[in-house]
């Protein structure tokens, strides 16, 4: 569903992860102990770090590097994944009038403030014309609208706690921080990594004082380790897993309401070494190998493929109220979530 920005974060994320470890194993090898190579490892070496920086400049500039990236990384992902929530909204919602209040109230004050800003740069790729047909369309019903996501994304101030549960409320996702709070991606990190030692709060907000030191500041003499670096980038990952599974929920959630979405069950078994869920049954319902349905729970939602059922090589299996069943997922789950299956 979002699965693609999810994704192209992972995939920019794991090349700092490289580059990180990278530079630093090459410092670890230009200022490390120079008896121990021999005099033809010297020369090369000597040839190699010829313009190297300093070990503490060279620091200095990964970090302001990695935190300026990571922090590009997460602003694009927020405004993505808001720009593909509301492309979803006129599936969901054909009636532009049974939108809730709220969206439509950030809507068309955006629509507004759209026109006055126009001739910015930052709005190159729009006209009235297109800004304002949303609207009209959904006002009139005459054919089908669509909201323009720049109207939404309006923000001065960097991605903190409360301009990100802002943004997301005023395009009708509630309830942002209390999931990314009980998130199982979040928890991981303030708990394994931090010791409890921060709150997520507290954690966001040193990360954009560290991005916004990089990019304004000259002399940057609090700089974090390759390791901090590392620790950087796991939680920015947790923010986006814990964004996208949200916003994943709010679709599901939705499309249940126009029947779009159905309940099947709830696991009230789960075996970790397996990936295999007992499964017990509202009604009748056709499962088959191969099949994606969602796992849903307290702050978890996540799509998993079924890869066995019933630990046998059968196709598929019809079900009826309170019958268990066996499924092997394609990933790990827990007791408790619920099976939602998207009806097409």
């Amino acid at each position: 569903m979002f699965e693609n920005l999810l994704m192209a974060v992972k995939v920019n994320i794991s090349t700092i992860r490289s580059i990180i470890k990278t530079n630093e194993k090459i410092r670890e090898i230009a200022f490390g102990d120079v008896s121990l190579h021999t005099e033809e490892t010297k020369i090369v070496l000597t040839n190699l770090f010829q313009d190297i920086p300093e070990l503490t400049e060279g620091r200095v500039y990964d970090h302001c590097a990695v935190v300026t990236r990571l922090y590009a990384i997460y602003e694009t992902f927020v405004e993505d994944l808001i720009r593909d929530w509301l492309i979803s909204l006129p599936e969901l919602y054909p009636n532009y009038l049974n939108l809730e209040e709220s969206i439509r109230n950030t809507h068309q004050i955006g629509v507004g403030r759209l026109l006055v800003e126009l001739k910015k740069n930052r709005y190159s790729h729009l006209n009235p014309e297109t800004v304002m047909r949303g609207l009209f369309y959904g006002n009139t019903g005459q054919e089908k609208y669509e909201l323009v996501s720049d109207a939404f994304l309006f923000h001065e101030d960097n991605l903190r706690k409360d301009t990100l549960e802002r943004l997301l409320t005023n395009a009708g996702v509630a309830n942002t921080w209390s999931w990314i709070l009980k998130n199982r991606y979040v928890i991981h990190f303030i708990k394994e990594i931090r010791a409890n030692e921060n709150s997520v709060d507290k954690e966001l907000d040193t990360f954009i004082s560290y991005r916004n030191d990089a990019a304004h500041e000259t002399n940057i003499d609090n700089w974090l380790s390759a390791k901090e670096l590392l620790e950087l980038c796991d939680f920015v990952e947790s923010l986006c897993q814990a964004l996208t599974e949200l916003v994943t929920y709010q679709v599901i959630e939705n499309k249940k309401l126009i029947g779009q979405a159905q309940v099947i069950g709830k696991i009230t078994e789960w075996f970790k070494k397996p990936q295999a869920a007992i499964l017990t049954a509202d009604g009748e319902y056709l499962l088959s190998v191969g099949d994606s349905l969602f796992l849903v729970g307290d702050s978890y939602c996540q799509i998993a493929t079924i890869e066995s059922i019933n630990s046998e090589l059968i196709p598929e299996i019809k079900t009826t109220p309170g019958m268990e069943i066996g499924l092997k997922f394609d990933v790990d789950a827990r007791e408790g979530l619920k099976l939602y299956q998207l009806i097409t």
